[in-house]
C-alpha cells in the first residue's frame, strides 16, 4: 500500500484529488491533507508518508520550502509538485529543492495514479509538456560550458570512477537518496558527489547532466 499525503490550499481540488485516488487505485491511501506548506511539513513528521502530492503556491509556507523541509528530515520520502506552472523557473527550483516530479494539475487521474506508482522505480515524473519546453530552453539557450563540454567529450574523462557511477544514476532521474540506496552509501556523501560532478562539468542542475548523457549515448 502507498500511503500519501496531498498539500494544497484549494480545497476543492484537495477533496476532489482524495476522492479520485481513493475511488480508482486500491493500492493507494491517502493518509492525510493538508492546506499549505507549513501543515504538509508537520503532517509528514507525524504521518510519515511514502509519497506527498504538493502544490507550489501555497500560505505561511510554499510548496517548494515545505518540499526543501521535508526532504531534509526525510529523505526517503517522494514529493511531487502538482501546479498549473510549467514555467523553467518553478520545475528547476522544486527539482533541486528535492522534489521526485513535477506534473501539471490538468494531468488525468490515470497518468496520476501511473505516476505514483512509477516512484518506486527511482524514475523522476515530469510531465512530457514541461520536458518538452525545458529542452527547447536549454537547445535555445548561448553556449555554456555544459553544451561546449557536451560537443567534446574529454568531459567524461574528468570523473572518478564513482562519480560516473552517481553521473549515470542522476541521468536515469534518480534522486540522491535513491542514489545512495543503490550505491551503499550516506546521503551526504552523494551530495559531496554530485556537487564535484556540477563543478567538473559547468553544469547547474540535473537537466543539464541528463542532456549531457544523452549526447553521450547518442554517440556511442
Amino acid at each position: 500500500m502507498i500511503r500519501v499525503l496531498i498539500a494544497d490550499d484549494q480545497r476543492l481540488f484537495l477533496e476532489s484529488l482524495s476522492t479520485c485516488l481513493r475511488n480508482y487505485a486500491e493500492d493507494i491511501e491517502v493518509a492525510g491533507l493538508a492546506a499549505n506548506g507549513e501543515e504538509a511539513f508537520e503532517k509528514a513528521m507525524e504521518l510519515r508518508p511514502d509519497v506527498i502530492l504538493m502544490d507550489v503556491h501555497m500560505p505561511l509556507v510554499d510548496g517548494v520550502e515545505a518540499t526543501r523541509r521535508i526532504k531534509e528530515k526525510l529523505g526517503e520520502v517522494r514529493i511531487i509538485i502538482l501546479s498549473t506552472y510549467d514555467e523553467d523557473d518553478y520545475v528547476r527550483t522544486a527539482l533541486k529543492a528535492g522534489a521526485a516530479g513535477y506534473l501539471l494539475k490538468d494531468i488525468s487521474p490515470t497518468e496520476l495514479i501511473a505516476s505514483i506508482r512509477a516512484l518506486k522505480s527511482g524514475t523522476v515524473q515530469i510531465s512530457p509538456k514541461i520536458v518538452a519546453k525545458l529542452m527547447t530552453s536549454i537547445l535555445a539557450e548561448e553556449p555554456t560550458p555544459a553544451r561546449r563540454l557536451a560537443e567534446e567529450f574529454e568531459w567524461f574523462d574528468s570523473l572518478t570512477s564513482r562519480e560516473r557511477e552517481v553521473f549515470s544514476l542522476i541521468a536515469r532521474g534518480c534522486d540522491n537518496g535513491q542514489i545512495a540506496e543503490t550505491l551503499h552509501m550516506a546521503e551526504h556523501t552523494v551530495r559531496n558527489h554530485v556537487s564535484e560532478i556540477y563543478s567538473k562539468l559547468g553544469v547547474e542542475d540535473r537537466f543539464q547532466i541528463i542532456q549531457l548523457a544523452n549526447k553521450l549515448r547518442y554517440h556511442a
